[in-house]
């Protein structure tokens, strides 16, 4: 299922039909086309602003250079046909393509002079200084100086929409030639650049419930190695509660194997006997048997998944005398466990408060079952907490494996085996250690268990 869900996750995004190469194609081509669009538009703005700009500035330029000499052609024409028509009509200027279209007025609108390719009829605009449209013109009036005489000079409107219209097919011309090409270049950039998440995807296909190695792929991103970092720490969380769930199966296997036959066997025998009251005694006993390594299984699987374990201020003193006054509510224990704290101030441990309480009980409860006399709990600054007994102790060479699952040294069914190691494995999640001496520092003989934390 794992597997199919991998697939399912990394293959949707690399379907062809909709392929993350191709949102970027088409998304950049969008983008790229919307902005070049929006430029063109800024440079035509601009270009026809700059062009109005340029022949307004000719328009006056001309206007100031021919005002003088319209004049002076209307005053020769005035005195050599003073009985003409008005308007008087210039010479033809010498090129008419580039004729300038002018006319001197009064200030009653009556035209005096005009130049050869004006029209009869005067502009119809205000007989005021500045520019004004009138279709198919820009006219630009200026009045003289010295005489009560007004110059108009005309440019066609036609002329500067042919400039801008030049200027936004030179604009969009080259735009729909290159957006073909640059919709390829686009699109195999974008397929290069995916390698690296195609790659990561076919990694991470591979992985299966037997495959959780780490993904290992150099030369990605920034962004992708992020990605692969995060997959690799599912991945190792994942194998890590694998690992716990195959180690609750092995360990459930190992410890309910025989008190589950001892129970059935001890039934069996009541059963044969007519149900005797020692027979149903001893089947009870193996069911606590049961039901004790039962709980040692779930602490001991509670303890390597550790996601539950938190990071908080404990007192040692408090969480040792809480632990202890367990223990000494039962009459059998009372006189032989011990509490023994600083007299200065208690020490204060960063770890979680339950898990640690079950590594201290599992690690009384051993000295209570395996001692045989006095057990004493410790505090020690700076962040210890000592349990020790003095029985007979166990030898050099069994120390070194008392924290080994299964592992028993004496014929009690119960052991050791679970107890240390739950107790180490609690210890090594929140970063402290178990040190286990026999017999403890100025004793001949017994065992101490040593929790060493980390201060607060």
């Amino acid at each position: 299922m794992s597997r199919g869900l991998l697939r399912l996750i990394t293959a949707e995004p690399f379907d062809k039909r909709d392929s993350l190469a191709g949102r970027l194609t088409r998304t950049l081509i969008v983008w790229v086309g919307g902005v070049w669009v929006l430029c063109v538009l800024g440079v035509v703005w601009y270009v026809d602003r700059e062009i109005n700009h340029n022949f307004d500035n000719e328009l006056i330029e001309v206007s100031h250079r021919m005002f003088d000499m319209a004049l002076i052609e209307l005053d020769k024409l005035q005195a050599t046909r003073p009985d003409a028509p008005k308007p008087l009509i210039a010479r033809p200027q010498l090129f008419s393509s580039d004729a300038v279209i002018y006319q001197v007025v009064d200030p009653g609108e009556h035209i005096l002079l005009r130049s050869a390719e004006a029209a009869d009829t005067s502009f119809d605009v205000p007989l005021a200084p500045g520019f004004a449209n009138a279709e198919p013109w820009r006219i630009y009036t200026v009045h003289h100086p010295t005489r009560n005489l007004y110059f108009q000079v005309a440019d066609p409107l036609d002329e500067r929409r042919s400039a801008l219209n030049r200027t936004l097919l030179g604009l969009i011309i080259p735009l729909v030639a290159v957006l073909p090409l640059l919709a390829l270049v686009l699109r195999n950039v974008a397929r290069s650049e995916l390698r690296g998440l195609q790659a990561l995807a076919a990694e991470i296909e591979q992985r299966s419930v037997t495959d959780l190695r780490p993904i290992r792929l150099p030369g990605l991103p920034k962004e992708l190695r992020s990605v692969g970092d995060h997959v690799n720490q599912l991945l190792e969380r994942l194998s890590h509660s694998l690992d716990v769930e195959r180690a609750l199966a092995a360990n459930a296997a190992h410890e309910l194997r025989t008190p589950l036959a001892a129970a059935r066997l001890r039934l069996q025998t009541a059963l044969e006997h007519d149900l005797k009251r020692e027979e149903v005694v001893a089947a009870i006993e193996a069911l606590q048997v049961l039901g004790h390594r039962t709980e040692k299984l779930l602490q001991l699987s509670r303890a390597e998944s550790g996601a539950s374990l938190t990071r908080a201020r404990i007192d040692l003193v408090q969480l040792a005398g809480t632990v202890a006054q367990e223990f000494w509510q039962d009459p059998r224990v009372n006189e032989r466990l011990k509490l023994k704290v600083p007299d200065s101030e208690p020490p204060i441990a960063l770890g979680d408060v339950d898990s640690l309480a079950i590594a201290l009980r599992n690690l009384v409860e051993n000295a209570l079952r395996y001692g045989k006399g006095r057990v004493s709990i410790e505090v020690m600054p700076p962040c210890t907490l000592a349990v020790r007994d003095f029985g007979p102790g166990v030898s050099p060479e069994e120390l070194h494996t008392l924290q080994q699952r299964h592992v028993r040294h004496v014929s009690d069914h119960a052991g050791y085996g679970l107890g240390l190691s739950i107790v180490n494995t609690i210890v090594e999640k929140l970063g402290g250690h178990l040190d286990l001496v026999s017999p403890p520092p100025g004793a001949a003989t017994g065992f101490e268990a040593r929790i060493v934390l980390r201060p607060a």
